[in-house]
């Protein structure tokens, strides 16, 4: 985008270490910057009577679509978002991206591009809510976390996994319970 844009992000850009599991923004809160996720992982849920829905999760060199789209509107967030796990985020005040549109009409491709990207997130996820088995979902959901993470094995207990799937823990553990059943019948049994 040019030496200029480049000077100007230097200058307006803040950047900023957030610790696992800490909030970064809530349902409700007045958004004041735009975030580039700079390394780490970031989940994009929402809450409803306690339980969780996530729509889809930030990794490095994303943003946040829902961000994007309350900068256009009444800047209140309609989402909640919290690092999976240590994180290293560049924010830029809105009214700087607001002012930027205008300069640098060849950022809206950088807006369009996280749009596609976490829209077809969205999709997936609601595909993955109607069209499959909790079975089948609890198997995507755990190898997202693999590769979001890049860890295998991944630590994650039944209760983190049913608020992720929008279910309960103990739909959680019966699913586990019915694989571990399974894995062990095709063992061989000792003489």
């Amino acid at each position: 985008m040019g030496d200029d844009f480049l000077k100007e992000l230097n200058q307006h850009a803040i950047m900023t270490q957030i610790k696992a599991k800490s909030e970064i923004v809530r349902e409700g809160q007045k958004n004041k910057f735009v975030p580039f996720l700079i390394n780490g992982s970031i989940r994009v849920f929402t809450l409803n009577d306690g339980r969780e829905l996530v729509y889809y999760y930030i990794r490095r060199n994303d943003s946040c679509m829902m961000t994007f789209s309350s900068i256009f509107t009444d800047y209140i967030s309609r989402v909640y978002a919290v690092a999976e796990e240590d994180s290293e985020i560049m924010l830029i005040p809105v009214s700087v991206i607001h002012e930027w549109l205008i300069r640098f009409p060849e950022i809206n491709k950088v807006f369009y591009h996280e749009y596609d990207k976490r829209f077809s997130d969205v999709m997936s996820m609601v595909n993955d809510a109607v069209f499959h088995r909790l079975d089948k979902r609890v198997l995507n959901y755990i190898r997202q976390q693999v590769s979001v993470t890049g860890n295998n094995p991944i630590r994650l207990t039944h209760r983190e996994i049913a608020g992720n799937l929008g279910t309960s823990r103990e739909v959680i553990s019966r699913v586990l319970k019915k694989w571990k059943t399974k894995a062990n019948s095709f063992r061989p049994k000792k003489a």
